[in-house]
């Protein structure tokens, strides 16, 4: 089976944020944006589709994200019409934000990418009823309750997952996001790629698995990372070795680790579209 045959059913969720370990590890946030990049460039290039949730920070993850589709269609086969990411966003992020900012959002990338609002439970909020409902500030339990209903919704629309960084401190919810996004790939035996080559969250999981040993940076014990101790190495179900997914969780080197998740992708196979 060709690589074309296997990635352009591929739906891969990218799962970012920055990484507390960045000096430590002599890089910059700069090396994580570049990782993501680079990322999302191979796959999209191969002719995978990408899920992401969103927050639209200025020179944010998902600005990022969304240049580089639009770099890539206009470089793209015109016979594609397909968009190149589906990005989700949760309630409390996107009731912060007036409906008129949220369209003009929406119109600047059509073609390129699907903008999709979710309701507080993770369902799909058509445009013309988030039209209805002003802006406002969400509460806590709405900030938790929303992100965690737009996780779920993105492991339903996606066919395995890539995270790297990850803070583990000043987090929105019950448990860092990174953390909650990949502990739902483990109980959904969805497909994992642990980039912790960036330290953070991600390096933290791969520790917690036994696929890496604790390093100098090592944290104490941040909410939520006992529950990955109910997994190991073989739960990833990623198509990679024991050694190979060491090297991955390990490795800050993109080219290594962009080989590696692509090696493990073309074993799993095609997955079917959500």
């Amino acid at each position: 089976m060709s690589y074309q045959e296997v990635f352009e059913h591929q739906l891969v969720a990218i799962s970012v944020s920055e990484s507390p370990d960045m000096p430590a590890l002599g890089l910059s946030d700069g090396h994580l944006r570049d990782a993501m990049a680079e990322i999302a460039r191979h796959l999209l290039a191969l002719g995978a589709r990408l899920v992401y949730g969103g927050d639209l920070r200025q020179h944010g993850f998902s600005e990022l994200l969304f240049e580089l589709i639009a770099r890539h269609r206009r470089d793209a086969d015109e016979g594609d019409n397909r968009a190149g990411v589906t990005n989700f966003l949760a309630w409390p992020v996107h009731i912060m934000r007036s409906a008129v900012d949220l369209e003009a959002t929406a119109a600047q990338l059509e073609g390129s990418a699907n903008f999709i609002c979710l309701r507080l439970d993770g369902t799909e909020l058509p445009m013309d009823e988030r039209r209805a409902l002003a802006h406002q500030q969400p509460t806590e339990e709405e900030w938790s309750d929303g992100l965690s209903a737009m996780r779920q919704t993105m492991l339903a629309a996606s066919g395995a997952r890539i995270v790297l960084g990850g803070g583990v401190d000043k987090f929105k919810g019950t448990i860092p996001g990174i953390a909650e996004e990949a502990l739902l790939s483990f109980q959904g035996k969805q497909p994992l790629y642990l980039m912790g080559g960036f330290g953070g969250c991600t390096r933290d999981i791969a520790e917690t698995i036994g696929l890496l040993s604790p390093w100098a940076g090592s944290r104490a014990p941040w909410p939520g990372r006992t529950a990955f101790e109910a997994f190991s190495a073989a739960d990833l179900n990623n198509g990679l070795t024991p050694e190979e997914n060491a090297a991955l969780a390990r490795t800050p080197h993109v080219d290594q680790a962009v080989t590696l998740i692509l090696r493990g992708l073309m074993r799993v196979g095609p997955t079917p579209n959500p």
